[in-house]
């Protein structure tokens, strides 16, 4: 329930906003975290229940690419709200109720056997999240794309200044160490495996994507449980590409960053032997 004043504030920036920006965040935020949609009607003849597949990383990583080439698939029912949904962010402190583990079901209404799901990225780099999701959807088929941890973070402090000037907001002082931070993967999806089995998840890597979209999409297309695996969407669509410069590291200072995800990287190898690390090349060395 949202209060009085947020929806003072809500009234406010909508009357300003433009219908674009609207559609993007889907709901203004309560107290600087983000609030789901109402859910979506559910169909006469359809039915609602946990979601097939849930994308749960990384920002900057090809998310929005991948999602809209799934969402094409005629086995695929289209999200009736968006793609992330952002429905566990606000239980940061605690005090999801099972009736709004419940809750998060009826966003996902399908017609016959159509796989319907979501993609919110920061649902792995938020510690609370995992438990959350495996108590409203156990069964759940988990998906990830991951890329060079630096270059995630270039493009990820390009987004935030973006974002900022967009809103006419000056470029927050956090965003250079959250945005750090997102890029420690084993660490993230380690804790995601506690509470979900290993089968349950597909780890896709942003680098192979690119360079084999293909090979790619029937493998996320076979992991979701589609019959129609060889199904082509357009894969030249690059919905979020970049519109802005990233910034430029002084070559010490990349150093730096190498050295500070290296052991992670190399932890993430052994948990993960099908990423090809070759592909990432601010780590390539680590290959051997």
């Amino acid at each position: 329930m949202l209060s009085p004043a947020t929806r003072r504030r809500l009234k406010a920036v909508r009357s300003v906003t433009p219908r674009w920006a609207l559609r993007m965040i889907g709901q203004i935020e309560d107290g600087g975290i983000r609030v789901p949609p109402r859910p979506p009607k559910c169909p006469s003849g359809w039915h609602t229940g946990p979601p097939d597949f849930i994308g749960v990383g990384v920002q900057r990583g090809g998310t929005t690419r991948w999602f809209d080439l799934m969402a094409a698939h005629p086995e695929v029912s289209q999200p009736s709200v968006k793609k992330e949904l952002h429905y566990f962010d606000r239980f940061y402190a605690g005090g999801c109720t099972a009736s709004e583990l419940e809750r998060y079901a009826t966003y996902f209404p399908r017609d016959g056997s159509c796989k319907v799901g979501e993609w919110t990225p920061a649902y792995v780099a938020a510690p609370w999240i995992p438990p959350l999701l495996a108590a409203a959807a156990p069964d759940t088929r988990l998906l990830v794309l991951l890329r060079d941890p630096v270059e995630r973070y270039l493009s990820g402090l390009e987004h935030n200044a973006r974002i900022a000037k967009e809103w006419g907001s000056p470029f927050s002082q956090f965003a250079p160490l959250e945005t750090f931070m997102r890029g420690f993967y084993n660490v993230q999806l380690s804790r995601l495996l506690r509470h979900f089995d290993r089968s349950q998840l597909l780890v896709l890597q942003y680098e192979q994507c690119v360079k084999d979209p293909r090979a790619e999409l029937r493998r996320t297309f076979e992991f979701i449980g589609l019959e129609d695996t060889e199904f082509l969407p357009d894969i030249e669509a690059h919905p979020n590409a970049a519109k802005g410069e990233k910034p430029t590291l002084d070559p010490a200072v990349r150093d730096l960053y190498v050295h500070a995800y290296s052991d992670d990287v190399e932890a993430l190898m052994g948990a993960f032997p099908e990423l090809d690390v070759r592909l990432w090349r601010n780590f390539a060395h680590l290959a051997g």
